[in-house]
């Protein structure tokens, strides 16, 4: 059995279809092979619509991780500071038109959502060290979106080749016999 390709990420390559006697026979008529590529194609689309969601969750995040990390990053610049005011003034959001205001005493350390209703308590060394692993994660978890994206239109746009060329294969073939009998 032949080995499948895929991308690094596991998605199968799909096979170009050159001579379309290769794919149709008396076992698998033409039929069979389009409703197969028909499948291939709505599976291609399938995983086409999760990266898409994917890569639309990552670009909503990592604007959200990188600005959390600089004021994290601000917060160690106002600490390690010689400011005479040991407290900071600021506007923070309770909603989306709902901001307040605060006084904030330096205390080294900052709370981070995790999700799932989870939040930590973390000094400022720990939470940049943790803001800057997750935003290179999502970086990579992006980019890695957009390259599987192209990779899954070259597929789609390579199915619907070897379908039209399995289609066409079968109007001539049926006009050559179509010829034969006449």
């Amino acid at each position: 059995m032949a080995q499948v390709q895929t991308n690094p990420r596991g998605i199968p390559t799909s096979p170009f279809v050159e001579r379309v006697e290769d794919y149709v026979s008396d076992a698998e008529p033409v039929e069979v092979v389009l409703k197969k590529f028909q499948e291939a194609i709505s599976k291609y689309k399938f995983m086409e619509m999760n990266m898409l969601q994917r890569r639309k969750i990552l670009e909503e995040k990592i604007p959200e991780i990188q600005k959390t990390l600089s004021t994290v990053e601000f917060l160690m610049e106002k600490k390690d500071g010689d400011d005479d005011t040991p407290t900071m003034e600021t506007e923070f959001e309770l909603n989306d038109t709902l901001y307040a205001r605060a006084k904030i005493e330096p205390s080294g350390t900052v709370y981070l959502w995790l999700g799932a209703n989870v939040m930590l308590e973390y000094t400022l060394e720990e939470a940049q060290d943790l803001l800057s692993s997750k935003l290179g994660t999502a970086k990579l978890s992006l980019s890695n979106a957009i390259e599987d994206l192209d990779f899954l239109r070259d597929q789609i746009t390579t199915m619907e080749v070897n379908t039209a060329r399995v289609y066409n294969w079968d109007v001539k073939q049926r006009r050559l016999a179509k010829a034969q009998e006449a």
